[in-house]
Order: structure tokens, then C-alpha cells, then sequence
């Protein structure tokens, strides 16, 4: 089974965001055990078995094994490398500027909106949960309580933050 080669694009190489918390950064540590200890071991196994069947040109039960020994060594090597890259979010005490790890509470058309501030790997916009590298993360971090931000998309947006915690 060939793999497909596919061009080098702008998003080909890209690292992830190296900011965690501390529970995704255990979380990840728990997945990776899981993947060392359990997927790994048995996946092998399941290989060696289906080898012994000889033809590996005609056995597409192996080929499929092989493939997904090879997805889960690859997800080890990126949850690794994650974890020997990440910078954990530690809550500073509020100084009255919005960081890394605030929760902000900001008022837009007359609605509040409430946010946290957190690294790529943890976004939920549907829980409020942005990157700090969103457009709306990017332009609230270091404002203070009454600022107001002005955000370009399609159209402009105001936000006016009302909370810092």
C-alpha cells in the first residue's frame, strides 16, 4: 500500500501552540501512557501475529496493522514533543490586564460575552474558550476593565471589556 505524497503547503510543518494548562498537560500525559502502554503493545502484537501468515504482499490485514502501528508511533512522537515543548499557563494575580489564562467578560451590540484566554491546543468557542492567537485573543490580551477593542473582519466589531478575572 502506497502512501500518497501530497505538496508542502503553507500549513504543512506547522508546531503546535506550546501553551497548556495543567490539566490538558496532565491529560496528555494519561493519553500517552494509554498509547505506550496499551494501543502500542497490542498493535504489535497484532502485527506479529498477521506475519506469521507469510505473503506480505497479499496481506492486507497486515498492510492495515502495519499502517496503524505507524499512527499510533507517530502520535506518541507528537505528544512528546508537545509535552517536552509546553509552557504552562499559570495564572498571574490579577493586575488588572488581560492575560494569558484570564477569563474576560466583554460586552458586544448590547450582549455580554464571556471568554478565556488560553493556548491553540484548548479552543472551545463553543464553551468561551479562545486562543490567544484568535483575532479576538490577540487584541484583548494587555487591555484593561473599560478598554475597548475594535476587531476587523468582515465588518467591524467593539468590544468594551467589562471584567478581568
Amino acid at each position: 500500500m502506497r502512501v500518497p505524497i501530497r505538496k508542502s503547503g503553507k500549513f504543512t510543518n506547522l508546531k503546535q501552540d506550546p501553551y497548556i494548562t495543567r490539566e490538558k498537560c496532565e491529560e496528555l500525559k494519561a493519553r500517552l501512557e494509554r498509547l505506550k502502554k496499551v494501543s502500542q503493545p497490542r498493535t504489535i502484537a497484532e502485527v506479529k501475529r498477521l506475519a506469521a501468515d507469510g505473503d506480505f504482499s497479499e496481506n492486507a490485514a497486515y498492510q492495515i496493522a502495519k499502517g496503524k502501528l505507524r499512527g499510533i508511533n507517530q502520535r506518541i512522537l507528537e505528544i512528546e514533543d508537545l509535552l517536552k515543548r509546553a509552557i504552562i499557563i499559570e495564572l498571574q494575580k490579577n493586575n488588572g490586564t488581560v492575560q494569558l489564562g484570564s477569563i474576560v467578560t466583554v460586552e458586544a451590540n448590547g450582549k455580554q460575552k464571556i471568554y478565556q484566554i488560553l493556548g491553540s491546543a484548548e479552543t472551545d468557542p463553543d464553551k468561551g474558550i479562545i486562543s490567544r492567537n484568535s483575532p479576538i485573543g490577540r487584541n484583548l490580551i494587555g487591555k484593561r476593565v473599560g478598554d475597548v477593542v475594535i476587531i476587523h473582519l468582515n465588518k467591524e466589531f467593539r468590544y468594551k471589556i467589562i471584567k478581568i478575572s
